[in-house]
């Protein structure tokens, strides 16, 4: 058997969702979306700040995902803030409805990305960190900053 390497081409990244969550357990979820919805992520307008999922009757929902409108669009251009339809297996969603409901977390979106053509995007089950967490996190990373300048320097 031949083994395939699997490219991910990085639409976004959601860099803020770490900084705001402790992320835990992360799945794979493939997106629905329109042909204007995939044009405009394949030229990486979007914006994924303050999308979060959710599960409705069984079935997993990404929200407040801002995918801007085609440029080359006519008037079946897609809508930028709807919600899209994750797309994920049964046991998947039992366990992210398990997850928020007994523990009080939020499914976050990580990163967007395609993969084999198909978008997909990483949910991160993250719990919410308080305010001395947050700055614990700006220390370091301004530690891990510092520390690399210095070993640039020495390595000159």
């Amino acid at each position: 058997m031949t083994k395939e390497k699997s490219t991910k081409k990085i639409i976004a990244n959601n860099k803020d969702a770490r900084f705001r969550y402790q992320i835990g357990d992360t799945y794979e979820a493939g997106l629905v979306l329109t042909g204007t919805e995939v044009k405009s992520l394949r030229t990486g307008k979007v914006a994924m700040n303050d999308a979060f999922a959710f599960i409705k009757n069984g079935e997993a929902f990404l929200s407040h995902l801002h995918i801007s409108e085609y440029k080359h669009g006519n008037r079946e251009n897609h809508e930028p803030m709807r919600t899209r339809k994750l797309l994920l297996n049964k046991k998947e969603i039992n366990e992210m409805q398990g997850a928020i409901e007994r523990e009080g977390m939020t499914i976050v979106p990580t990163i967007l990305y395609f993969q084999k053509g198909r978008a997909k995007v990483e949910l991160g089950i993250g719990k919410g960190k308080k305010l001395h967490d947050k700055r614990a996190s700006i220390k370091e990373k301004d530690a891990k900053k510092e520390l690399a300048k210095v070993t640039k320097r020495s390595a000159k």
